[in-house]
């Protein structure tokens, strides 16, 4: 099943610009599709919720359809970079380092995105780690967003923090879907994850576009 939520929903020509310079990985045609899902479950009133931040590349589309609908976007991450992104794989950023600790911190760049974008008043940026962020959060969420840590550990975690709290009807989604092994850091995980949302009964697939699966709460449970 291939396909966007809908095709009606699509940003102005400057969040786009935004978007596709900002630092960060996913691809136009799927952050098209997560736009789109982002003001479908909008429309629910509650806070639209994304897993993994980087530097704010995806944060920028969930920030504009929350503006439009007048909710909130929230994006969960501790800053230091998962573990592809780390020293010594492909996916490192030198500039994310901070000299200062010697350790990856996005956090400020991720702040210059929004700042650039005009979009920090729509964006609540949880610093943590997402097990501990979602054991206190206490409200339900109209969409949720999982694009963390790739390992069976990290991607489990997300779920069971985060899936939970997704509304009726709301809309959870999870990138880097891969039916087969993509490459050396993705694996499978996000795939285990997806599999078992639709084995649960709690979820029901609506679209994918490429590596994008957005489901929809139609049942209890996760």
């Amino acid at each position: 099943m291939n396909g966007m939520t809908t095709t009606s929903h699509r940003p102005a020509p400057e969040i786009l610009a935004a978007f596709e310079s900002a630092k960060g990985f996913m691809p136009l045609g799927e952050g098209l599709a997560l736009y789109a899902a982002a003001v479908e479950a909008a429309a629910l009133g509650l806070p639209l919720l994304e897993v993994g931040t980087y530097c704010g590349r995806s944060t920028i589309l969930l920030a504009d359809a929350a503006r439009a609908a007048e909710v909130t976007a929230l994006t969960v991450d501790h800053h230091r970079g998962s573990e592809e992104q780390q020293p010594g794989w492909d996916f490192h950023d030198p500039e994310t380092v901070d000299p200062v600790v010697g350790a990856m911190d996005t956090l400020p760049t991720f702040r210059r995105t929004l700042h650039a974008a005009g979009l920090e008043d729509h964006v609540v940026a949880l610093v943590g780690k997402s097990p501990r962020v979602a054991q206190v959060w206490g409200g339900p969420l109209g969409f949720v967003f999982i694009d963390g840590g790739h390992t069976d550990e990290h991607a489990t975690a997300d779920y069971e923090g985060w899936a939970p709290h997704v509304a009726d009807g709301g809309l959870l989604l999870i990138h880097d879907v891969f039916p087969v092994k993509h490459d050396e850091w993705t694996g499978q995980a996000p795939y285990r994850v997806y599999r078992r949302a639709l084995a649960s009964g709690a979820f029901t697939e609506v679209s994918a576009h490429d590596s994008l699966r957005v489901l929809r709460r139609t049942g209890a449970g996760i």
